[in-house]
C-alpha cells in the first residue's frame, strides 16, 4: 500500500467535521502554493504577459467595454 492509499483509508475514517477540517486546510495550503509561486514569478520577472493582459482589461474596463454580472 501506497503512502497516498494509506492517507486515503484514514480520510475515510474521519467524521464529517474532521473531514472539513481537513479539506479546509488543504485548500488554504494549496492558494498559500499559489501565493508563493505568484511571488516567485513576479520577482523574477516572468508576469509580463500577465501585466499586459491586466492593462488592456482595465482600458477597455475605462473606455465602457466591460459590464457587471
Amino acid at each position: 500500500m501506497t503512502r497516498v492509499e494509506a492517507i486515503e483509508n484514514e480520510i475515510q475514517m474521519l467524521t464529517r467535521e474532521e473531514f472539513v477540517e481537513l479539506r479546509d486546510w488543504l485548500l488554504e495550503e494549496n492558494w498559500a502554493g499559489w501565493d508563493r509561486q505568484i511571488e516567485e514569478d513576479a520577482a523574477a520577472g516572468r508576469l509580463e504577459k500577465l501585466d499586459r493582459l491586466f492593462e488592456t482589461a482595465l482600458a477597455d474596463h475605462q473606455a465602457g467595454k466591460s459590464q457587471e454580472f
